[in-house]
């Protein structure tokens, strides 16, 4: 456990390790977690409000094939790969995790202006989206370094899932805000870019005013400041704890394909007026805010590798759903159950696993290129799957990602640690 010292604690005065127990106990999230996971609330609005619309908008207006949107969105995912690198090294260096993450958000709400100013032109539109992905990548890993930083080692999981509950929020009400707003304006799609930049810009202004610049230890006092610079992020490819972790999130993450396909997939089979389809990752996102916390907290009292490959295979029930001859509303919600499980036992789950084998002085550092793993292998994929559905069609394209999942899973298995320890 990295607790700051104080003068009590030092000296082991059990009267000062009664409230840090006590805490634990009762299982409360720090006030650090519980402000950043504000603003990714309301950070998940702005963004979700636009990327609801995209898939049917690429798709069906622009008229791109499987294989091009595919590329493009696996592209979207896998372009934050240097930058989720640089930002992670940055906040490491001098602890700098705070102002690194608040330029992330601000680069993700300037973004939405350049949708605004794009004009509708297919190059402005990609290059706004392309910002908006950096600002993602830049922000992701200091944000999580934070929580890590801020929460007691054995209540990780609980403290991501608190996070990714409130982050999941936003992305519910997101499309709902789209869709309202559209309802309301016929269509003016302008209406939801300025509203969404001022979403992105209240997330900065939360990030500025209600979490603290350095990170704060669960005993409530600052973090000591690290002596020794984090050194080459990609020098934890050393640790074999981590190259574990890491090997396994790539292996799977290079069979999974993009939540979008699903969703096109199920208004294929569904034929369902396309005026709907912003709606369904509400599905998803409700689930995955109801279990959230839930995973977490068996992921701290089982262990968080069962539930992080219990993740995968739900999203493999869903692969086999839309395989089978299933159809109407069970086809609809089976999916976006098993959708919504995977992302509940995954994501969160996934940097508490993780948090245990990097130290704190190279946290940000390690949260960064196991994200950049699991990106650009999201993006073979990605691409792997619209090559196959364009050449072969939908049937032998879900086969192939059902056996790719299948054999990433009895990998994963074996390469993922069985024991938590700290490198």
């Amino acid at each position: 456990m990295y607790l700051a010292s104080t003068g009590a604690v030092a000296q082991g005065d059990p009267a000062a390790k009664a409230p840090e127990q006590s805490e634990v106990r009762r299982g409360r999230v720090a006030g650090p977690v519980l402000a950043l996971g504000a603003v990714s609330l309301v950070t998940d609005i702005s963004s979700e409000m636009v990327t609801a619309v995209l898939p049917l908008y690429f798709v069906l207006q622009l008229g791109l094939s499987p294989l091009q949107f595919g590329f493009l969105d696996g592209l979207y995912n896998g372009v934050t790969a240097l930058v989720r690198l640089a930002g992670g090294y940055a906040a490491d260096r001098g602890g700098r995790h705070k102002l690194v993450a608040g330029g992330g958000y601000a680069l993700s709400a300037l973004s939405r202006l350049g949708l605004l100013l794009a004009g509708g032109a297919t190059a402005g539109i990609g290059a706004a989206l392309a910002a908006d992905r950096v600002g993602k990548g830049v922000r992701t890993a200091p944000r999580d370094a934070l929580i890590s930083l801020s929460s007691p080692p054995d209540a990780l999981g609980h403290a991501f899932g608190v996070h990714r509950a409130m982050d999941t929020t936003g992305a519910l009400l997101g499309p709902l805000a789209a869709f309202a707003l559209l309802w309301a304006t016929a269509d003016a799609y302008d209406a939801v870019f300025v509203v969404s930049f001022c979403f992105g810009l209240l997330g900065v202004l939360m990030l500025m005013a209600f979490v603290p610049s350095q990170p704060l230890q669960h005993t409530g006092a600052p973090a000591r400041s690290v002596a020794k610079p984090p050194g080459k992020a990609l020098d934890l490819l050393r640790v074999p704890a981590f190259r574990r972790v890491l090997g396994a999130a790539a292996l799977l993450g290079a069979a999974t394909i993009g939540d979008a396909f699903l969703y096109l997939l199920l208004q294929r089979r569904l034929d369902f007026a396309v005026s709907w389809f912003p709606l369904l990752p509400l599905g998803a996102a409700a689930v995955y805010l109801l279990l959230a916390i839930p995973a977490g907290r068996i992921a701290d009292r089982t262990g968080r590798r069962v539930p992080f490959l219990a993740g995968h295979a739900a999203l493999l029930g869903g692969y086999v759903l839309l395989l089978a001859p299933t159809d109407g509303w069970p086809l609809l919600i089976g999916v976006l159950l098993l959708l919504g499980v995977f992302y509940a036992a995954t994501d969160g789950v996934l940097m508490a696993l993780v948090t245990p084998v990097v130290a704190p002085e190279r946290r940000a550092s390690g949260m960064a290129v196991l994200q950049t793993g699991q990106a650009l292998a999201r993006l073979v994929a990605a691409a792997g799957f619209g090559a196959a559905w364009t050449l072969w069609g939908v049937g032998p394209a879900l086969t192939c990602a059902c056996v790719a999942l299948g054999a990433a899973l009895a990998g994963a298995a074996v390469l993922l640690p069985r024991t938590e320890r700290q490198t």
